[in-house]
C-alpha cells in the first residue's frame, strides 16, 4: 500500500512541476485523502498533507518570496495578504498550544495538519487566485459528487458501515467515505453553499455548455443534501438552514420577504402544533440525549479550564488528558416523566433505565471551546476576531461587486454560516479536510477583496 502511495505522489509531483493550478485541482478534489496515512520515515503522513507540501514546495521556488527582501522591491507596491496579522497571531498561539503540550508527537501533528499546511495552501491559493473562483469550486463539487455516491451505495445496501448500529435497516446513520456519520454533514455543508454561488454565478441566459453545468451543480447540490439526511446530521441540516436563511436575508427585497415569510410560517407552525413545539423546545434547550451530553461536555471543559487553565488552555492534542479529572463516566438522561428526579434518587430500576455512559470525546464540540482548549483563550479570540471580520467585510462588499462576484461572495457568507452553526454543538474545523476548506474560504475571500480593491 505505501508503494502505491508514494508512486501517486510521484506521478503528483510530476504534475505539479508542469501544471501547478492542476496539481490544486486535485488536492481540492482529493480532500478526504488525509484518510490515507503512511510513514515518511520517522515521520507519520497523510496522503492530503504529502500533497500540500509538494504543492506549496513547487510554488515557494517558483515565486521567489525572497526576493521581496531585496532593496530595491520595497520600493514598489505591493499587495498584502488578506488577514495576515491575524494569521501571525494564530500561528503564533497555535505554537504556543504545541509548547502546552510538550512538543510532543501527537501535538506536532495536529500543528502541522490543521494550522500550518492549511496557511501553507492559504499561500499558494492567494497566488494562483488570477481568474474564475469557480475553479477552486469544481474540484469540491466533484469531492462531493462521490462522497454523496458513496452514501446512496450505503444506505441502499448498508455495506461498508463499520458499525453495526448505523448499519441497521431501521436506523441507519451513513459515512460515506468518512469513519462516522457526522463528518459527511460537516464536510459536505459548507461545500453546498460553495457551489450554489456558482450556480448563481452564471449568467441567467447562458449557451449549451454553461446550462449543462448549472444542471450539473444543482444535481450534486441536492445529492449532498440527500447525502446528509441520509447521514441524520442534524447539525448539519439545521447549519444548512441557518445558512439558507442568512443569505435570503442579505441578498435583495425579494427574498428578504421569502425568508421573512419562511420564519413566520414556522412560529405560527410552533403556536399551532404541540408535537412541533415540544420538539423544537427540546432541541433548543440541548434537552434531548446528545444535548445532555454536549451540556455534560461543557460543564467539564469549563471545569478544567477554570483549574488554572483558562489562559493557556489544555494545549494541542491535550485536551483528553486534561479533561479526564473532571469526567462523569455518565449521566442520567432527563425525559418528560414528571417523577423523574424521585425516581432516580430512589429506584434502582429506573436508574440503570436512563443512565447514559459518557466518553471523553477529543473535543469539547464547541466551535469556540475547541479553539479556547487547544490553543488558548487568546487563540480562540482570534479565530472569532477572523470570523466576525470576514462576515463584517464580505456583508459590505457584497454590494459594491458585479453580479458574478456577488454570487460567490454570497456562497462564501453562506459557507462560513453553516460552519459557525454546525460548530456550536459540533467540531467544524479540527479535521485535515475541514481546516483546508476553512482557510480556502479565508483566501477566496481574500481574493475577492484584492480584485475589488485594485477595481476601486
Amino acid at each position: 500500500m505505501e508503494i502505491l502511495t508514494i508512486t501517486s505522489l510521484i506521478l503528483f509531483a510530476v504534475i505539479t512541476v508542469i501544471r501547478l493550478d492542476w496539481a490544486l485541482f486535485l488536492i481540492l478534489a482529493a480532500l478526504p485523502a488525509y484518510l490515507l496515512r503512511f510513514n515518511l520515515g520517522p515521520i507519520p503522513m497523510t496522503t492530503l498533507e504529502a500533497m500540500i507540501i509538494i504543492v506549496f514546495t513547487s510554488w515557494f521556488f517558483r515565486a521567489r518570496p525572497w526576493q521581496r527582501f531585496k532593496k530595491k522591491d520595497w520600493q514598489e507596491r505591493r499587495q498584502k495578504y488578506p488577514y495576515s496579522l491575524e494569521i501571525i497571531g494564530i500561528l503564533i498561539t497555535a505554537w504556543s498550544g504545541l509548547a502546552i503540550a510538550g512538543f510532543d508527537n501527537a501535538s506536532l501533528g495536529i500543528f502541522k495538519a490543521y494550522f500550518l499546511e492549511p496557511i501553507m495552501l492559504y499561500l499558494v491559493v492567494i497566488n494562483r487566485g488570477q481568474g474564475s473562483y469557480r475553479k477552486f469550486i469544481w474540484p469540491l463539487a466533484l469531492s462531493a459528487a462521490l462522497v454523496s455516491l458513496v452514501t446512496f451505495f450505503q444506505q441502499l445496501t448498508g455495506l461498508f458501515i463499520f458499525n453495526d448500529f448505523w448499519a441497521l435497516a431501521s436506523q441507519r446513520r451513513v459515512t460515506s467515505v468518512f469513519p462516522y456519520p457526522n463528518a459527511v454533514g460537516l464536510y459536505l455543508g459548507p461545500i453546498i453553499f460553495l457551489m450554489a454561488g456558482a450556480f448563481a454565478s452564471y449568467p441567467r441566459r447562458s449557451n449549451l455548455l454553461t446550462a449543462s453545468k448549472k444542471i450539473l451543480l444543482l444535481l450534486i447540490i441536492i445529492s449532498a443534501i440527500a447525502a446528509i439526511f441520509f447521514a441524520k446530521s442534524e447539525g448539519a441540516l439545521i447549519g444548512l438552514a441557518g445558512g439558507a436563511m442568512i443569505v435570503s436575508l442579505l441578498y435583495n427585497k425579494r427574498s428578504r420577504q421569502i425568508a421573512a415569510g419562511i420564519i413566520t410560517a414556522g412560529i405560527l407552525v410552533l403556536i399551532i402544533s404541540n408535537p412541533a413545539w415540544q420538539y423544537f423546545q427540546k432541541k433548543a434547550t440541548l434537552m434531548d440525549l446528545s444535548g445532555q451530553i454536549r451540556r455534560q461536555q461543557w460543564k467539564e471543559t469549563m471545569q478544567m479550564l477554570k483549574n488554572g487553565r483558562l489562559i493557556s488552555g489544555a494545549g494541542l492534542s491535550n485536551y483528553q488528558e486534561a479533561v479526564k479529572p473532571f469526567h462523569q463516566e455518565g449521566i442520567f438522561v432527563k425525559n418528560d416523566d414528571p417523577d423523574w428526579y424521585r425516581k432516580v434518587v430512589w429506584n434502582d430500576e429506573y436508574k440503570k433505565q436512563v443512565w447514559q455512559p459518557v466518553e471523553i470525546y477529543l473535543y469539547p464540540h464547541n466551535i469556540f471551546l475547541n479553539f479556547w482548549t487547544e490553543i488558548g483563550l487568546f487563540g480562540a479570540l482570534l479565530f472569532t476576531w477572523l470570523i466576525g471580520r470576514y462576515f463584517y467585510e464580505s456583508i459590505r462588499l457584497k454590494d459594491k461587486l458585479e453580479r458574478s462576484a456577488k454570487m460567490i461572495n454570497l456562497g462564501l457568507i453562506g459557507a462560513m454560516s453553516t460552519i459557525v452553526i454546525h460548530g456550536l454543538v459540533d467540531v467544524p474545523y479540527f479535521k485535515n479536510d475541514l481546516a483546508i476548506i476553512f482557510w480556502l474560504l479565508i483566501a477566496m475571500f481574500g481574493l475577492l477583496k484584492i480584485k475589488q480593491k485594485q477595481t476601486e
